[in-house]
């Protein structure tokens, strides 16, 4: 891993556990996948270099990397703060799924560092994804992974 990958992690971990200690994040409804947000983006950084990982796939893991570097997107963490990134996590939980069904499944839980099941979180974002980003952006998010 490059140390700017790293540090955008650690930077990425601290402002989240930050949020998640403040009164908003607290009582946030979705501050369970929130906190997944770094590892997540971890995740889709590591398959990205996994030479196991099909070339298909690897397109859609960079669409979710610059998606979630990028300050232009549907839900701007500029101005949401943690808030910001349902969108980000929605859409690498759809693309995700995506590569758990058509690539290797032991990869992808191989390279995943929570103990949370990363199949069933996937699942759960997913089930609440339209909720989280509201049906206009969800619409807009399945539409750059169907590119």
């Amino acid at each position: 891993m490059s140390k700017e990958h790293l540090d955008y992690c650690e930077n990425l971990r601290a402002k989240i556990n930050n949020w998640l200690t403040s009164p908003v994040g607290k009582t946030n409804a979705w501050a369970k996948y929130i906190r997944y947000t770094p590892d997540l983006f971890h995740l889709l950084v590591k398959l990205s270099g996994d030479k196991q990982i099909s070339i298909n796939s690897k397109a859609k893991l960079a669409t979710a990397i610059s998606y979630f570097v990028s300050p232009l997107d549907l839900i701007p963490e500029e101005f949401w703060g943690a808030l910001g990134y349902v969108d980000d996590i929605a859409l690498a939980a759809l693309i995700l799924k995506d590569i758990l069904k058509n690539d290797d499944p032991q990869i992808i839980q191989n390279q995943w560092e929570p103990e949370e099941d990363l199949t069933a979180l996937v699942d759960e974002i997913l089930n609440v994804a339209e909720s989280m980003v509201g049906k206009k952006w969800w619409l807009k998010i399945q539409e750059l992974v169907e590119k």
